[in-house]
């Protein structure tokens, strides 16, 4: 029996779960194809489901591969994949991306542009397609303040970018002036901490309050967020790193603050996604949209991957390099 190495949790709990193991090597069945992976996808959400949170909306059964993805090249196709696949270069979501080689759908990968690394094009199998959703979720007001909270992530980097580049101007809320220097130089026209009492007051005392903000962190912060939106304004919340944001709904009423639930409204249907991915690897190929890939990883250093994302380290995106 062929074999290759993937990350293994046979238990839900600390990063310590995660174990490098061999494994059958994939096959690919009709419609789907094969991928080694030369750059995985680590996000947030892979800590929060390894230590056991999100069943209800994210069912796992054990053991399980962590990973929603990453790039790589075609290494075989299945019955009724175009052969003319193979080998070509391509990201794609799915599950078990913590691995040598992984099996897609067909209808789900896209194509590398030429000039486009790897792991810059891994960089937007989740966040890529995110903050380009966001951006085209809601219409960006041109020379009005905006605020990215967790704005030095994967995604509130991009986005940071994706505003600016809209003309909106740019609030980002970070932890720490190693982040809040990232934001600037990506066009944050002002940069506060959220980690130090008194930021929800700068940002009123610059704007008044903000008439759209973006909550990419979830739980008291995302709420503290919510507190700074003007009323009549907009809320958009898609992070859960520390739980829901659970904004009230009579309180959003009263004020009447549109809430925008990201995460409740599930994932892009795989047409949208396609094209959300599709034009991410455009705008990077280009230069008009640059990952900040932050730390990368050997597969074997999962561990150290996941315990750098939970104590909140990582400057812009993780990856594991295979």
């Amino acid at each position: 029996m062929v074999v290759v190495r993937a990350v293994r949790v046979h238990e839900f709990g600390g990063p310590e779960v995660l174990r490098v193991e061999e494994v059958p090597e994939p096959m690919a069945g009709p419609g789907l194809v094969v991928v080694g992976l030369e750059a995985a996808d680590v996000i947030l959400l892979d800590t929060l489901l390894r230590g056991g949170w999100g069943g209800e909306y994210f069912p796992l059964t054990l053991p399980y591969v962590p990973g929603g993805g990453g790039a790589g090249h075609v290494l075989s196709v299945g019955e009724g994949v175009d052969p003319a696949w193979l080998g070509r270069r391509v990201i794609s979501r799915g599950a078990g991306g913590y691995a040598e080689k992984v099996v897609f759908g067909a209808g789900e990968i896209v194509a590398i542009p030429d000039g486009l690394s790897a792991p810059e094009a891994a960089a937007m199998v989740h966040d890529g397609a995110t903050a380009l959703l966001l951006a085209r979720l809601v219409e960006i007001p041109r020379g009005e303040w905006v605020l990215v909270a967790a704005a030095a992530g994967g995604a509130g980097s991009l986005l940071v970018q994706l505003l600016r580049d809209a003309g909106a101007r740019v609030i980002a809320a970070a932890c720490g002036e190693r982040k809040l220097a990232l934001t600037r130089e990506l066009g944050a026209e002002l940069a506060v901490d959220y980690s130090v009492d008194g930021w929800k007051d700068q940002v009123r005392e610059a704007t008044g309050g903000v008439g759209l903000a973006f909550d990419g962190a979830g739980g008291a912060l995302g709420r503290a967020v919510f507190e700074v939106v003007a009323d009549g304004g907009r809320f958009v919340t898609y992070g859960s790193s520390d739980g829901f944001a659970d904004i009230d709904p009579d309180l959003a009423g009263r004020r009447r603050v549109r809430v925008d639930d990201v995460l409740a409204a599930g994932a892009p249907d795989p047409v949208t996604l396609r094209g959300l991915l599709t034009d991410a690897l455009a705008l990077a190929a280009a230069g008009r949209l640059r990952p900040v890939i932050g730390a990368t990883y050997p597969l074997e250093e999962a561990e150290r991957a996941h315990r750098s994302l939970e104590e909140r380290a990582t400057l812009g995106k993780s990856l594991l390099l295979i």
